[in-house]
């Protein structure tokens, strides 16, 4: 039987799954519902012969074949929160499932289940391993999921390869960018508003603390380079009541040629100044400092993946943050390449043509069959 027949047999199992899956509302965050979720992927697998085992997350990793060299596949259940609780009624219509996490990346999880379960069926994993892993806090991220697998010795730096199924609409993410978020909180002094005199108003330290961010991220777009100055923000305790608290977020998007740590000190330190300019009190707390990630479009493997699309494939940056960061780090040629779109997912219509489910399972598949490590690449 060929791959593509293989596959297209087991269509129906496809939407079936998927649809199980856009079913739970696993929204993060808050986080709801990850048991569920994982239960609902840990019982696929099973199905598929994947032997799925639980980790703490919860996550889940499943195998196929046992070779000594490993493939890791990787995806998350994890979604945006919902528009409408009617995106947690999936829909089959016109060759689409529609449905929140369709794209990002729930149909992706299935493509990789079954392109993993079509490259064992067939034999073409020749001494090779495929290990699957499903995490489930991508979408704020991936510390309980991807990092703790990283942390726990989880993943062998010694793999061939990792592939994620993020929504790429036909093009291949080799990079992506590293994740930097701050809290900045300001201390005032509250008062009364009829003895405003008497109080520090926290609020406009505030403002006044923003305006260098403000204007670092002019800059840093300029060389499409990003930062988002208080896309998260609170003050106060009552609308008659000097603040005598502020605080503010700052979300930094770096490119793999920036460094994380120099990065760090430059928002502690444009914070700090502008604290001391006005005399005010700051604490500054670091909730996420991630690398970038980048993987050579031209080695081997990256060669390999081209090929197995089997027609050409811009190799591009990621416009956000990926968990292939997480592999890359070890020396793992990982890369994201998916059937879902990114202009829908996170949208009140996200959708997957299941044609695109299916046609990328046939991709991983043969991925999977025809890569080899650099050694037997010579």
């Amino acid at each position: 039987m060929t791959l593509d027949a293989w596959i297209d047999e087991r269509a129906d199992e496809m939407a079936e799954m998927l649809c199980e899956l856009v079913a739970v509302p696993s929204e993060n965050p808050p986080g709801r519902e990850r048991e569920h979720c994982a239960t609902v992927v840990f019982d696929a697998l099973d199905r598929l012969g994947f032997g799925p085992e639980w980790l703490e997350g919860p996550c889940v990793r499943g195998t196929v074949g046992d070779g000594p060299e490993v493939i890791y596949f990787h995806g998350h259940f994890d979604v945006v929160p919902a528009q409408s609780a009617e995106q947690f009624k999936p829909r089959r219509t016109g060759g689409r499932i529609v449905g929140r996490g369709t794209a990002d990346m729930k149909g992706g999880l299935v493509s990789m289940a079954y392109g993993a379960a079509a490259a064992a069926a067939l034999g073409l994993l020749d001494g090779r391993r495929i290990v699957f892993h499903a995490v489930c806090d991508e979408e704020t991220g991936s510390t309980d999921g991807s990092g703790r697998l990283q942390a726990a010795g989880e993943i062998d730096p010694a793999a061939l390869a990792m592939l994620t199924a993020e929504p790429t609409g036909g093009v291949v993410w080799h990079a992506a960018r590293g994740a930097i978020t701050l809290r900045v909180t300001i201390a005032g002094r509250e008062a009364h508003v009829g003895h405003v005199e008497l109080g520090e108003n926290a609020f406009e330290h505030m403002l006044a603390i923003a305006a260098p961010l403000a204007e670092l991220s002019r800059e840093l777009l300029a060389r499409d380079s990003m930062l988002v100055v208080g896309g998260h923000t609170g003050a106060g305790a009552n609308f008659n009541v000097v603040p005598g608290s502020a605080w503010f977020s700052l979300d930094r998007r770096f490119n793999p040629d920036e460094d994380l740590e120099t990065e760090v000190e430059r928002l502690k330190n444009t914070v700090q100044a502008a604290a001391d300019a006005r005399g005010a009190s700051v604490d500054i707390e670091v909730l996420q400092a991630q690398p970038a990630g980048f993987s050579d479009p031209d080695s081997a493997a990256a060669r390999t993946l081209r090929e197995a699309i089997g027609q050409p494939a811009d190799f591009e940056l990621c416009p956000g943050v990926l968990d292939t960061r997480w592999y890359a780090q070890l020396g793992i040629p990982a890369f994201a390449y998916g059937g879902g779109r990114l202009d829908v997912s996170h949208g009140p219509s996200e959708f997957i043509e299941e044609a695109a489910m299916r046609e990328c399972a046939a991709v991983y598949a043969r991925f999977a069959g025809a890569i080899r490590s650099a050694a037997a690449s010579i």
